[in-house]
């Protein structure tokens, strides 16, 4: 386990141990860091630390009502904290926006497609779905611009892993689910998607589809490592949305969406807050060049500022809890 900086070089790690969650997708995430760390350094010993978290024991309320996106991770904090990993890895929209004491989000990784996927056994698209039909989605998010838009249909919570999910479509439960198209590319499963859902308006979760990596601040020297893996266009993006998301008081308890991109120094970033029938939704867009993560959080709490403006902050406490 790599402590505190020793006498060994910064450069050249001999044993590094990731947290992760247990789930098939969660453990191809984890696996692909260790991958990733072992090209970089081929003497390291990675290891892999599966836990079980409160996220994923809990599958029969929506997550919004039972804690929000910290069920994923606090297992996996506490395994750095008592010094079990130096490292935990997550998919970002997992993350809470604001990190615990102690805590970095040390390294952000690629990002997989961002856009939500429409995966169905027998029907092409959310258009040709029936009155009625039982559409499946864990994020009120999505729930909100799906009652917007397909008043007819049948919204209903879906939980569990994505392989939990599919089977629940696969067993009738649901004529449609709607899933984060990166899980389902990650684990070879996007032949099962039936349309990619556009960006407009079903905007993404702040970060989604891309990977973050936690670790403690006390140990710098593993930050050091991970720097490697950062990639820049997708760490300014996700800065970007993730400081509207912290604006907004950003949780699963709240229908917030978020989406930035960066390309050749130039951001561009869209977000919208709705209420959970869909009735009501505060939209903004913003763009300008970016050379640094404070940059691109500065527009993002431009977009988030333009949304409190236009009332967003009236729509949060209408959510049920």
């Amino acid at each position: 386990m790599n402590s505190s900086p020793s006498s060994a070089a910064p450069d050249a790690p001999k044993r590094l141990v990731i947290a992760s969650r247990e789930s098939r997708l969660a453990m191809w995430q984890a696996e692909h860091v260790r991958d990733c760390l072992k090209k970089l350094y081929p003497q390291c010993d990675v290891q892999i630390l599966g836990m079980t978290t409160r996220g994923d024991q809990i599958l029969d309320k929506a997550l919004s009502k039972v804690g929000g996106k910290g069920l994923f991770v606090k297992e996996l904090e506490a395994a750095l904290e008592d010094g079990r990993a130096d490292l935990a890895v997550h998919s970002l929209k997992d993350v809470p926006m604001v990190m615990p004491e102690g805590f970095e989000l040390a390294c952000v990784m690629e990002r997989e497609d961002a856009r939500d996927a429409f995966v169905s056994n027998d029907y092409a698209s959310l258009e040709d779905l029936p009155k009625g039909a039982i559409v499946g989605t864990s994020s009120l998010r999505r729930e909100s611009v799906l009652r917007a838009r397909f008043p007819h249909l049948e919204i209903q919570p879906l939980r569990g892993n994505l392989d939990t999910r599919m089977g629940k479509l696969d067993r009738g439960e649901y004529q449609a689910i709607i899933l984060a198209a990166a899980g389902l590319k990650r684990l070879g499963l996007d032949g099962r998607i039936r349309a990619y859902l556009p960006y407009e308006p079903y905007t993404p979760a702040a970060g989604q589809g891309a990977l973050g990596i936690e670790t403690l601040i006390e140990h710098p020297h593993i930050k050091q490592w991970l720097a490697p893996l950062n990639d820049l266009p997708t760490l300014y993006a996700v800065s970007a949305e993730r400081m509207v998301s912290r604006q907004l008081g950003g949780s699963c308890e709240v229908p917030l969406a978020a989406h930035a991109t960066w390309n050749q120094e130039q951001m561009q970033i869209r977000s919208f807050v709705a209420s959970t029938d869909g009735k009501a939704i505060c939209l903004a867009s913003g763009s300008g060049p970016v050379h640094s993560v404070a940059q691109a959080e500065e527009l993002g709490l431009k977009v988030a500022d333009d949304l409190l403006a236009q009332g967003a902050a009236e729509l949060i406490p209408k959510i049920a809890k």
